[in-house]
């Protein structure tokens, strides 16, 4: 099990949810992708060795995927 996970909520162009989702589910470190109704297009769940890789993560390989014009990044932390 990967040290840092985090949901990451992307918002996409219109009409673009299920082709982001489904791209972005194929990225090495996304546990899953799902599209969902409301401020955001798509949530990702996703997880790293660290806070550096999963920040490599988000900016090098889903914020590439076409059709994605916002991402915000939720770290899990266990209180």
């Amino acid at each position: 099990m990967a040290d840092v996970q985090a949901y990451i909520l992307i918002q996409t162009e219109v009409g673009k949810a299920a082709q982001v989702a489904k791209e972005v589910r194929d990225i090495e470190g996304v546990d899953a992708a799902e599209d969902v109704t409301g401020p955001y297009d798509v949530i990702v769940r996703a997880s790293a060795g660290n806070v550096d890789d999963l920040g490599k993560l988000v900016v090098a390989r889903i914020q590439a995927v076409e059709g994605i014009t916002r991402t915000l990044t939720c770290p899990v932390v266990h209180l």
